[in-house]
């Protein structure tokens, strides 16, 4: 069990075990020293944001199994770079998150009012 919280103050929840998501790949958006990227929010995939993803550099879409990476599509559960999220969010195509396995490490890059606006697992 993760001994981290997220962005309500509270144990951070699993985010997805299928595919394993996480920097740790434990299921849970975890950051840690090694994770310099900040894999902290727990965010439900789009067709506009992994569009988005990959006109930034970082194709999430396409399976790479020489890293053990499935790929990923409209519906699965990822926990993305807590910039690459807001960056998404200025541009209009951040993807919907879940605020209980979202990491609080997110809010040194965004805030948790942004959050609520994308969260699916709050009621506004």
């Amino acid at each position: 069990m993760s001994r981290d919280l997220n962005v309500l103050g509270e144990p951070l929840t699993p985010c997805c075990h299928s595919p394993k998501t996480g920097f740790y790949r434990d299921g849970f958006c975890r950051v840690g020293p090694e994770d310099t990227g900040i894999h902290a929010v727990c965010a439900i995939m789009t067709e506009e944001f992994l569009a988005f993803s990959k006109a930034q550099g970082n194709d999430l879409a396409t399976p790479r199994p020489e890293f053990g990476f499935p790929g990923l599509g409209p519906g699965d559960r990822w926990c993305l770079c807590a910039s690459r999220w807001q960056q998404a969010a200025d541009a209009g195509v951040a993807p919907p998150v879940i605020l209980s396995g979202t990491n609080e490490r997110a809010l040194e890059f965004t805030t948790l009012s942004t959050l609520r606006q994308y969260a699916l697992d709050l009621v506004h």
